[in-house]
């Protein structure tokens, strides 16, 4: 089912017969096909120059705090301001919802999803939390300086997180992105594993806003659109393909943090399947977490009983999220609506000229 973009119509990346891989997709094809898994946008637009938002990924309905889901974090390149990242590591779990945003309103959304955590029902004694809340830039389009997020934005993302269809584009912590010199933005999608492989369902979103060398299902459409990396002789950093992006895994499978580190890692090829070579400037963050109840950690627990998958169970997974990461990143793209801010414009990929190019390389199913 596709989710209607909140700017426009657009079109997902399987409307264009873009289809990934070969395992099929959950009924959203989105993040929140792994049950539970729950996400809401707020996004900030105000007078000419505000073009931001915060995004919230809630890993299940209960309080994240006192039932922590095992996680991990993967880093293709390091150039980002990921807050918490070291706990996740050490402990290898998360204890709050993920917050995505822009670079520079990473401390506030922080401070709000504190605040927020403190008066949910159980937590009158807490004294210790660590936010999960990861960025990109969008200064271009963003007056990032002003830092406009605050908690009235996160609570209402929080407030707005559903299961179901996910908007895409130009909403929420995409709303001011860039990505491949185009509009960037959310993007999400799922893969489901045949039953002979667990049947386990696996989603992955992303917060496009990188660069490269764009190609869809190996067709080179940066290229052939005149809009690529290294094309000049002398480029800025955004032209030598600087910028970042997030992708969150979740799935239900019972996995340790061990091997959700694992998993994170094979986000990053799917990464590199659209183009992108993880260029200096850029932040290419992975967090993977489990949903399922087996290895879910209660915050008062002194031993942990769990019972998760053994490494010959991997492969499928992995397949699922080089799939399903490669297809969130068109579906930012291609869902995303020109957006105009701070005296730049970022244009819409137009998807005329896509379908021209697929059908060119004949690789599109249509």
């Amino acid at each position: 089912m596709a989710a209607t973009n909140a700017q426009g119509q657009r079109a997902r990346a399987r409307d264009l017969g873009v289809k990934p891989g070969v395992f099929p997709t959950g009924r959203y094809n989105a993040i929140t096909d792994v049950a539970g898994v729950r996400v809401g946008h707020a996004t900030v637009n105000r007078g000419d120059s505000v073009r931001t938002g915060v995004t919230a990924i809630l890993p299940h309905e209960a309080n994240v705090f006192l039932e922590r889901v095992p996680a991990a974090l993967h880093v293709g390149n390091g150039f980002g301001k990921l807050l918490g990242a070291t706990q996740l590591n050490e402990l290898g779990e998360l204890e709050t919802p993920i917050l995505l945003t822009c670079t520079l309103c990473v401390w506030n959304a922080a401070d709000a999803l504190v605040g927020w955590m403190l008066e949910q029902p159980g937590m009158e004694n807490v004294r210790s939390i660590n936010p999960v809340v990861a960025e990109t830039n969008d200064g271009t389009l963003n007056a990032i300086r002003s830092r406009p997020i605050g908690a009235a934005d996160v609570r209402a993302a929080i407030a707005a997180a559903s299961s179901g269809p996910v908007a895409e584009g130009s909403v929420g912590a995409g709303a001011g992105t860039i990505a491949f010199g185009w509009k960037g933005g959310i993007g999400t999608s799922s893969r489901v594993l045949p039953a002979s492989l667990g049947g386990w369902t696996l989603g992955v979103l992303v917060q496009s806003n990188f660069g490269g060398i764009l190609q869809v299902l190996g067709a080179p459409v940066g290229r052939e659109l005149g809009q690529y990396a290294f094309k000049r002789e002398t480029q800025s950093p955004a032209e030598r393909g600087d910028g970042s992006i997030v992708m969150i895994v979740a799935t239900d499978a019972p996995l340790s943090d061990r091997n959700l580190r694992r998993l994170a890692a094979r986000a990053i090829m799917g990464l590199s399947r659209t183009g992108s070579s993880a260029a200096n400037g850029s932040g290419d963050y992975v967090i993977a977490f489990s949903t399922s109840a087996k290895v879910r950690r209660a915050s008062t627990a002194t031993r942990l009983t769990t019972e998760e998958l053994a490494n010959e169970s991997m492969s499928g997974l992995f397949e699922a999220a080089v799939e399903a990461t490669e297809e969130a990143i068109y579906n930012s793209l291609f869902q995303a609506t020109t957006v105009t801010g701070s005296g730049h414009t970022a244009e819409a990929i137009p998807l005329d000229k896509v379908r021209e190019v697929l059908a060119k390389y004949r690789v599109s199913e249509r």
